[in-house]
């Protein structure tokens, strides 16, 4: 499959940029679209939880872009992975949930994990799906979590190198880890102001997503 049609479906205008680069520098032949439905984060957090309905729109959103000639569905919002499984079933081609590639690569990396997001329901949501992959590999993981809230409200107002800062300030205090995971693809480019540390591996959504994309319709 040459030119595989890629629909990315973006629960915020923030996260389109990071995948959208990560596909043109990792696998130009890919078409991308975008689809963006940006009251999906605010609905969640006004629930507490992923709700009947909630659901029920991700069904919907991933029945239209499969219906508009998808190869492959890629969401770019990390809160929502109970939505995307059930919605990875009613279709015949993949669905990927924006971190499932990364968590992989981190659970290969160490037991101690890191874990950063600025949207607080990211947090609990990747926990358990960090939880449900260590299970099904038999593996102890000890995760340490950091919810930067004031990054993503730089980010909405424009202002990316605080955002990126505010991230990269986060990231200093979580030295005690194996891999650091930056949980929502709009701060894959915090990357650049975390050092390097000795035993310390970060990782980002976007490149592990397009990989795993990428495999799966070349295998």
């Amino acid at each position: 499959m040459k030119h595989p049609r890629i629909a990315l479906i973006h629960a915020t205008p923030v996260a389109i940029d990071p995948i959208v680069s990560a596909f043109q520098r990792l696998w130009p032949d890919a078409r991308t679209t975008s689809l963006l439905e940006d009251s999906l984060a605010p609905d969640l957090a006004a629930d507490g939880r992923l709700t009947d309905r909630m659901i029920e729109r991700f069904l919907t959103l991933t029945r239209y872009v499969h219906g508009c000639g998808a190869d492959g569905i890629l969401f770019t919002c990390s809160a929502f992975g109970p939505a995307i499984e059930a919605a990875a079933k009613c279709v015949p081609v993949p669905v990927l949930k924006p971190n499932e590639a990364m968590l992989d690569e981190a659970l290969a990396t160490g037991s101690r994990i890191g874990l950063i997001a600025t949207f607080e329901p990211t947090i609990p949501a990747l926990q358990a799906e960090l939880a449900t992959m260590a299970g099904t590999k038999k593996q102890i993981i000890h995760v340490t979590t950091s919810i930067v809230p004031d990054a993503a409200v730089a980010l909405r107002n424009g202002n990316a190198e605080g955002h990126d800062n505010l991230i990269a300030g986060a990231a200093a205090k979580l030295t005690d880890c194996d891999v650091l995971v930056l949980g929502q693809f709009s701060m894959a480019s915090a990357t650049r102001l975390i050092p390097a540390l000795a035993g310390r591996t970060v990782l980002t959504s976007p490149d592990s997503a397009v990989m795993r994309l990428k495999q799966a319709l070349h295998a």
